[in-house]
């Protein structure tokens, strides 16, 4: 289920970032809908608000993020990004 909850966060991302011009009005709210959805998360999540998500606040936030953590701190940082997240959203999107 978890997965299929990640694939479905995957495609609106990437729907979001390279279709959205494409959509007809309506269906253009829905993509921007889900990014305004993932920023409030994060930034919820970031009880630091320094934009930084610890592995530590990704597992009380955002639990899909925590679990793929290590395959978005590709650089060892201890943290990760909304930037980083939304990047590696749109190639696992790409790839599937």
């Amino acid at each position: 289920m978890k997965k299929m909850i990640a694939i479905l966060v995957l495609c609106i991302v990437s729907a979001t970032a390279s279709a959205q011009e494409a959509l007809p009005p309506g269906e253009a709210g829905r993509g921007e809908r889900a990014m305004q959805q993932l920023q409030a998360r994060f930034a919820s999540a970031n009880t630091t608000h320094d934009g930084k998500l610890t592995r530590e606040q990704a597992a009380a936030g955002m639990p899909l993020v925590a679990q793929h953590f290590d395959a978005i701190d590709t650089q060892h940082l201890g943290y990760v990004t909304l930037p980083r997240i939304e990047e590696l959203m749109k190639q696992r999107a790409l790839v599937r």
